[in-house]
């Protein structure tokens, strides 16, 4: 017995030992949440958002009779990418949402959502964005303005206080302002920002970035909008200072997950930047110009839009993340791909998921979904005792790096 107990143990600590992989079938788990509440509440949000017709509204209601009570469906064969989701699908079709991989059963979801919508069909509305009009509400939003305005303070801070406060800005995305605030005078909220890190490897993240190492840093970027000009005001400070010769932006390909960022959502941060006063203008400047001498590049790879793990992804992304110093993973959605959308015991060792990444690699993200590696024993029994819900409320965070 001991002898089993000492193999689990190590292979748990190489972050070999299998873990069940999420599904929706679970009554009150996160993953049911999301199928039965979420995706329904979107459809009907999607829907009355744009003046769609007669077309557009069958489809979605189709589609909304089917998650709720049918059964998965595949693409019609005249689709242009049915062959790939036939592919991916075959295990699924025919049987319940809730049955399939969690993973799997969002992204599918989503593509089914662009395709109700004719976004990839001809006709008017192919290539319109159906999340446009939340992005664009939430970019128009006081808050932003509040944060930007909050550059100014930090403008004046010591660099390293400002790389900090900027990472931590980067890390809670729609909750910006607690990094913006970190060296503006508001102790209380950088004490907030730091408690709530369930895991801070940030020191580990400025050694691979040493300041003029010429590197080229990979930031894969998750959320448009509030979420993404933190990022960019990021990127802005490792170009400034050296921590990066060249910053490749990966951005989703089309519209994903109501509020993943594209090219398109770039430009409108960027314009944002440009157009504001004060410090958050001199930013939104050097980044066009960065942009444009390429120091900046945004890039999009079909990976992105696929229910695939990164350890599966195609070699020529592969070759990009190799050839990189760091990649900067941001977001929920990549922790998951990252690590595997499965329930591992929470202590599994991150470099051990993460042995397959093909380069150093961080991982940003508030804690939005069930999977969680490489936390100390101390750490999780405090959040267990803690009775919140720490795991999917978006209240706690991490900064995990595996050089």
């Amino acid at each position: 017995m001991t002898e089993k107990t000492s193999g689990d143990e190590a292979a748990r600590d190489a972050g070999t030992v299998d873990a069940p992989v999420i599904l929706g079938d679970e009554p009150g788990s996160f993953a049911r949440s999301v199928l039965a509440e979420r995706h329904p509440a979107l459809i009907r949000q999607v829907r009355d958002a744009f003046p769609y017709g007669r077309r557009q509204h069958e489809a979605l209601d189709a589609l909304l009779d089917e998650i709720t009570n049918g059964v998965v469906r595949p693409l019609a064969p005249t689709d242009h990418d049915h062959v790939r989701w036939a592919a991916r699908g075959r295990e699924h079709f025919g049987r319940s949402w809730y049955d399939a991989p969690f993973l799997w059963a969002e992204s599918y979801f989503y593509r089914r959502l662009l395709g109700a919508v004719g976004y990839f069909g001809a006709g008017p509305w192919q290539g319109v964005d159906p999340f446009a009009p939340f992005k664009q509400a939430e970019l128009r939003g006081d808050a932003v303005d509040e944060e930007l305005r909050a550059l100014d303070t930090l403008a004046g801070a010591p660099a390293e206080e400002r790389a900090t406060a900027l990472l931590y800005a980067s890390l809670w995305g729609n909750r910006a302002g607690l990094g913006f605030r970190v060296t503006a005078g508001e102790p209380a909220v950088a004490d907030a920002a730091v408690a709530a890190l369930v895991a801070d490897h940030s020191a580990t993240l400025w050694q691979l970035l040493p300041a003029g190492a010429s590197a080229t840093v990979a930031v894969v970027a998750d959320n448009a909008g509030r979420e993404l000009i933190p990022d960019l005001v990021l990127i802005d400070h490792l170009l400034v200072h050296g921590h990066a010769e060249r910053v490749v932006l990966h951005v989703k390909p089309d519209p994903y997950y109501v509020s993943d960022a594209m090219t398109a959502d770039v430009v409108d941060c960027l314009r944002r930047l440009v157009e504001a006063s004060g410090e958050a203008g001199r930013i939104g400047g050097r980044l066009w110009k960065a942009m444009a001498t390429g120091s900046l590049e945004v890039r999009t790879h079909p990976f992105f839009c696929a229910p695939l793990p990164y350890e599966e992804m195609p070699e020529d992304l592969r070759k990009e993340f190799a050839g990189a110093a760091l990649a900067i993973l941001k977001g929920d959605l990549n922790y998951r791909r990252l690590v595997g959308d499965r329930l591992w015991h929470p202590t599994v060792p991150f470099a051990g998921r993460t042995a397959h990444f093909p380069g150093a690699v961080a991982a940003l993200r508030t804690l939005k979904s069930d999977v969680i590696v490489g936390l100390e024993q101390g750490t999780l029994d405090a959040l267990e005792r803690s009775g919140a819900v720490w795991r999917t409320s978006g209240t706690h965070a991490l900064i995990q790096v595996r050089p």
